[in-house]
């Protein structure tokens, strides 16, 4: 009977990925999209072979990648524009850390800015497409893209239009950039009052949702319902309101729906975790393990590494790594499970906890291969360069010992939900209290912890299922090495030199 409900489950899932690809697939049939370098940096072109309109040069903000920008990259490209989407340095397979100084603009700013433009002299040179460009960006890339705007303007090679979307920038005067579209998730509290300031440069009573023109200036200010930092990239509302905005600017007229990925990459990426459970189902056996661990060491195992990690690291931390805050995170992982471990040890009764090579290579190629292409291919950058293989390597050193103790806390896939809970948040809480107690050096590291979240939501539930089949140091094994990649692939490389 089990196993007619896993292999149901499993042809809901194949249905759920088929219907979810044939729609993300979709969204870019009909579009040339070819993979480019500028430089050392990569570009992903976008366009329709008979319709190559203006050029829209596409940025993504702090740790994020040109595939997270996917949404407008290919709804401005069905629209007949000619889209450059480009990895910022640090970032996807950008293979050139950032660098300089984060704190001043003539610093690292000054560098993705020039970066920036070196993207806007060759998608103005790009042969074919129509006259005229526009910047559009998200978050960080926000401020680059103003500006960039700002310094084509004073060259003589104006920019179009800019759409700066969750934005923040100092840059903004109420003559620069002179069309300007600001848009905020309705859940973005602080950027929202941000782009009402910039709208109200132009015309002091303004209001969200309208549009303010003064002379050769005009600029608006829009809020996407619904969403915060991220799901604003997949609104279709802020997808809507970007194409109206450049078509007004081009004298252009678009028409069809724009591309909505989101819900589809949603249903794509579920499809592909339950599909995992029938396939669990074939994995070796383990033994009839058990793991019994008393309520009281328990909450010892998770409180003591929780407290006296980032106390006994953030002191001792030199960083070591050309990555922001990978190096301290190994060390604090590999503190925390390794800790966990020895209290874990004295009150566990165990048996038959042997290691299947054999499921920890599958987990890996379904959490990573698997799941990381679909990833890749749709969300964001997963797939990475040689320059962050060391990266992931390194990682593995911390990741590894640091989930395998987090599969013995939490029962082997058996353990309460409220362990599984109270397991996660500790860690969420000591990377926190790390960040708080060296702010200056650690304090990336709250970039980090939306990654881990997620991966507990999709991996730790593929591992548990691993967990009761193969044994938790099977789950725990393959588990850290999965999110040693998915860390790697997500920490932008930085050097200070």
């Amino acid at each position: 009977m089990q196993l007619s409900r896993n292999w149901v489950l499993g042809i809901v899932a194949l249905i759920a990925i088929f219907l979810s690809l044939l729609s993300l697939e979709h969204g870019r049939s009909g579009l040339e999209i070819t993979g480019l370098n500028v430089g050392t940096t990569p570009v992903t072109l976008y366009q329709k072979p008979d319709d190559k309109g203006p050029v829209v040069v596409v940025a993504h903000g702090f740790a994020g990648s040109r595939q997270l920008m996917q949404a407008y990259s290919l709804t401005l490209a069905q629209s007949g524009y000619t889209v450059l989407a480009f990895d910022s340095e640090g970032h996807g397979r950008n293979p050139v850390p950032m660098s300089g100084d984060v704190t001043s603009v003539d610093g690292t700013t000054a560098l993705l800015v020039a970066q920036t433009r070196w993207v806007i002299a060759f998608g103005r040179e790009l042969p074919g497409a129509e006259k005229g460009l526009a910047l559009l960006g998200h978050s960080m890339a926000t401020d680059i893209l103003v500006r960039a705007a700002i310094a084509e303007g004073e060259q003589g090679t104006p920019v179009d239009a800019v759409v700066a979307i969750s934005m923040f920038s100092q840059a903004v005067t109420a003559e620069q950039p002179s069309r300007l579209l600001a848009i905020s998730g309705q859940w973005e509290g602080r950027l929202r009052e941000e782009a009402l300031a910039n709208l109200r440069l132009v015309q002091p009573d303004a209001e969200e949702g309208e549009t303010a023109e003064v002379g050769d200036v005009s600029r608006r200010a829009v809020v996407a319902p619904h969403v915060e930092h991220v799901g604003v990239l997949f609104s279709p509302t802020a997808l809507r309101e970007s194409r109206d905005w450049l078509d007004k600017a081009f004298g252009r007229e678009s028409t069809g729906d724009v591309v909505k990925p989101g819900w589809w990459i949603l249903l794509l990426m579920t499809g592909i975790v339950l599909l995992w459970r029938p396939l669990v189902s074939l994995l070796p056996r383990s033994a009839n393990e058990t793991v019994a661990v008393s309520a009281r060491r328990f909450w010892v195992s998770i409180l003591l590494p929780g407290v006296l990690v980032p106390l006994v690291a953030t002191p001792l931390y030199v960083p070591f790594l050309p990555v922001l805050v990978a190096d301290y995170l190994m060390i604090h992982l590999a503190l925390y499970g390794v800790l966990q471990l020895l209290i874990l040890r004295g009150g566990m009764t165990l048996r038959g906890s042997g290691l299947s090579i054999v499921a920890v290579l599958v987990l890996i190629v379904w959490g990573v291969v698997v799941f990381g292409f679909a990833m890749d291919r749709y969300v964001a950058s997963f797939m990475p360069n040689a320059e962050r293989m060391l990266l992931i390597a390194v990682l593995a050193v911390g990741t590894v010992p640091f989930m395998v103790a987090d599969s013995y806390a939490t029962g082997s896939g058996r353990g309460a939900v409220w362990r599984r809970i109270a397991a996660r948040l500790a860690v969420l809480v000591s990377l926190g209290m790390a960040a708080a107690l060296d702010p200056e050096q650690l304090m990336f590291l709250f970039i980090i912890l939306p990654v881990l979240v997620l991966f507990y939501f999709v991996h730790g539930l593929m591992g548990r299922w691993v967990a009761q089949q193969s044994g938790a140091l099977s789950a725990g094994v393959g588990l850290g090495l999965c999110l040693a990649w998915a860390l790697g692939v997500s920490f932008p490389l930085f050097s200070a030199g």
